[in-house]
């Protein structure tokens, strides 16, 4: 059904002087954009305070910080989410979760492994360079048990990604992108994205600058598999390549590393030193390389469509 047909919910809900007040209601009866992304802000940040007194008082005074930082990478999803609902439902009439990415349909199998491929690959390659070439070198580390440390790190990194795709690249991503274009939208949301990050342990202007073309990679990938799940799974294999496979820092931050570890021993703009791989130049080339490949393959192809998520955007 067309955005304008008919009486929308707005209309049925709001007086129609205020409806037509353009500081607040658009012509097509919903609230203009800022309202929209502030109000979705809102009931995700209220929605993680209420769950977060719900659940403190069950946490085990002995519970370690990694398992208290785990329980909160999972509010955060959930907080997320129920602000997802809440946008769907009240802000957004006749729009579905196809509108955000997260409809059943865009999880098929072959974009859920267009994600985690690019991802595996978009770090992994350059960095298995930077140990061929000697600037990463691969140490030993205390004795442990690699599957047990790898599945911890799982459960770790799945709710972190879903997390920040979901804040970044979900609902306010689309709603920016139909206000002001898909253009606009991918540059804006990826500054946001890495200035996120400089509260991480290492953070620099150069790495703050690749976790911005972190942004644009990522939302290279959602515009063109219009999945969200495509971009969570890029994001989530990204991260578990260098803390599962290569065993080095993730953004600055230092994961269980059983067996063995990743050192960089070259100069830090091309490795990344303390932050990880991915704060370099090495990875900086990658990156660009495959969102080229993503425009020239499919958004280019995709422009006129992706100005809009409600109008013509085909569905996987």
């Amino acid at each position: 059904m067309p955005l304008d047909d008919g009486v929308t919910r707005a209309s049925r809900t709001h007086p129609p002087a205020l409806v037509k007040q353009g500081l607040f209601y658009a012509d097509d009866h919903r609230l203009r954009a800022p309202w929209r992304i502030a109000l979705f802000i809102l009931v995700a940040i209220a929605t993680y305070l209420f769950a977060t007194l719900l659940v403190t008082p069950l946490i085990p005074p002995a519970a370690t910080l990694d398992t208290r930082a785990l329980l909160s990478s999972y509010l955060t999803v959930l907080s997320v989410l129920v602000a997802h609902v809440v946008a769907l439902h009240w802000f957004e009439p006749n729009a579905s979760w196809t509108f955000v990415g997260l409809n059943p349909a865009q999880a098929t199998p072959r974009t859920i492994a267009t994600g985690l491929i690019l991802g595996v690959l978009a770090i992994g390659i350059p960095s298995l360079i930077l140990i061929l070439t000697h600037n990463l070198r691969v140490d030993p580390s205390p004795a442990g048990n690699w599957w047990t440390a790898t599945s911890q790190t799982t459960l770790f990194l799945l709710p972190a990604a879903l997390a920040e795709e979901l804040f970044l690249r979900g609902y306010i991503f689309a709603v920016l992108r139909e206000s002001i274009g898909w253009k606009r939208t991918l540059i804006g949301t990826s500054i946001i994205f890495g200035l996120l990050h400089l509260q991480n342990p290492s953070a620099t202007a150069e790495s703050t600058l690749l976790v911005i073309i972190a942004g644009f990679f990522l939302g290279a990938i959602l515009l063109a598999t219009n999945s969200l799940y495509a971009a969570w799974m890029a994001h989530f294999a990204w991260n578990w390549t260098m803390a599962a496979a290569f065993h080095t820092a993730v953004s600055g931050l230092g994961l269980a590393t059983p067996n063995y570890h990743t050192t960089s021993i070259g100069p830090t703009w091309l490795t990344g030193g303390p932050w990880g791989p991915e704060g370099g130049l090495a990875a900086g080339i990658s990156m660009f390389t495959c969102i080229l490949f993503l425009y020239a393959t499919s958004i280019k192809q995709k422009d006129e469509r992706l100005v809009s998520g409600r109008k013509g955007v085909a569905e996987p």
